[in-house]
């Protein structure tokens, strides 16, 4: 077995006198591809966030690629607290998908997905165009590379903004309700081209979402998270089947049936 690539070790994550997560204790395996759900207010997001760098830690450990991610190692073995530089050398090993897209309103689609690789990554530019185009081509919008956000629908932004992740080859790739956002009628593109990652690449991915039938479909296994821990996890044929815990049967009904 080898080590998981992702591993929360009894993380805490408080504001002020509120409880986000407790305790935390979770792990993600090398090209695992796992979707955490749960209700409002559980820590789904605020976990990701922790990954990206975005939020940091109130106790616990995280370790993403056999390394701490909010501390390093002191001389002596034991952690401290981590510096700017080994954060953002940390920062290059995920990328993240956020539900609002984040693309930047004044620069046109493949500027948004150039920027990085070449100013980050220290790509040529024609590098990052051959990178970014295919890319484009990959997720269907191969003829929108001189487009500005706003002359697209959401499903073509967001599918934008999973084409700009991957132009930093991260390792990991985070999925924080990717299709939230969206109107209903372009929910399926993004799904598609989620699926196709899913299905045909070697990246570890971790997807919050509230799209059950979506989770079912393309996850390896699935996680339950409430009040900040871990409920339930398990394949996803058997978590939405035959939930073992009371409280996720009652998320899964109310869900389901709603």
């Amino acid at each position: 077995m080898t080590d998981p690539i992702i591993r929360f070790d009894k993380v805490a994550k408080r504001f002020g006198d509120i409880s986000v997560l407790d305790g935390l204790d979770f792990t993600v395996s090398r090209g695992e591809k796992v979707t955490i759900i749960g209700p409002s207010g559980s820590g789904k997001s605020t976990i990701l966030r922790i990954l990206m760098t975005l939020e940091d830690i109130s106790d616990g450990t995280v370790w993403v690629d056999g390394e701490p991610l909010w501390h390093e190692k002191a001389g002596d073995g034991t952690l401290k607290p981590a510096s700017e530089a080994h954060l953002h050398k940390m920062r290059g090993k995920l990328g993240m998908v956020f539900q609002s897209f984040n693309l930047f309103p004044h620069m046109t689609v493949l500027r948004n997905i150039t920027e990085a690789p070449v100013q980050v990554l220290g790509l040529s530019k024609p590098e990052a165009k051959d990178r970014a185009m295919g890319l484009l081509d990959m997720v269907g919008l191969s003829d929108h590379a001189e487009k500005y956000p706003h002359q697209m629908s959401g499903g073509q932004q967001q599918r934008v903004a999973i084409a700009r992740a991957l132009a930093m080859r991260p390792d990991i790739l985070l999925f924080d309700e990717p299709t939230s956002a969206l109107d209903p009628e372009l929910v399926g593109e993004v799904q598609e081209v989620i699926r196709k990652l899913a299905y045909e690449h070697d990246l570890t991915m971790l997807l919050v979402t509230h799209e059950m039938r979506f989770a079912r479909e393309i996850s390896d296994r699935v996680c339950f998270i409430d009040k900040g821990s871990v409920h339930e996890e398990g394949a996803p044929e058997d978590l939405f089947t035959a939930p073992q815990q009371p409280r996720t049967q009652e998320f899964l009904r109310a869900v389901l049936d709603g």
